[in-house]
């Protein structure tokens, strides 16, 4: 039996999935890209979920996090952990770099930072669940966590 090598190759062809074309990406493969003044200068880009109809979890983290202690005007550190199961969009990693890069000179408390990513990230790519773990590290001797998740996970503290 003779193999059609053009119809081998057609239908490699057609299994083979198109990259869509993504216009929005504006960071991505540009090298010439520089890191927003603030987050409020900053864009958290996305890309349709290549697989909608499944709940997966998508895992960043960065060690290279830091913002300005409001008070002091001294740098804190973190790491930042984001974990979050997408909804019809994903959030690109460049960008997600240059927005977390943006914070470098914002001058706010740890815990206003960790919700205000997560604020920032559940407006762009409108996740099904998401979670923000910023570890800051310790400042006179005390190290700091804070974890922000959405949707609100309801703890019964309705008098707080």
């Amino acid at each position: 039996m003779a193999i059609d090598l053009n119809r081998l190759k057609a239908d490699v062809a057609g299994a083979v999935a198109k990259p869509k074309r993504t216009g929005q990406l504006t960071l991505l493969g540009h090298t010439e890209a520089r890191i927003p003044a603030s987050p409020a200068e900053a864009r958290l880009e996305t890309f349709p979920n290549p697989a909608p109809r499944r709940n997966y979890w998508i895992h960043f983290e960065t060690d290279d996090f830091t913002s300005v202690c409001p008070v002091t005007g001294q740098p804190d550190f973190a790491r930042i952990d984001i974990d979050y199961v997408p909804g019809r969009l994903c959030v690109e990693s460049k960008s997600l770099k240059f927005y977390l890069a943006s914070y470098r000179n914002e001058r706010a408390f740890n815990e206003a930072v960790t919700n205000r990513i997560l604020d920032d990230f559940v407006n762009a790519c409108a996740p099904r669940e998401a979670i923000v773990t910023a570890q800051f590290s310790a400042r006179g001797g005390i190290a700091l966590t804070v974890r922000a998740e959405y949707p609100d996970k309801k703890a019964g503290h309705d008098d707080l």
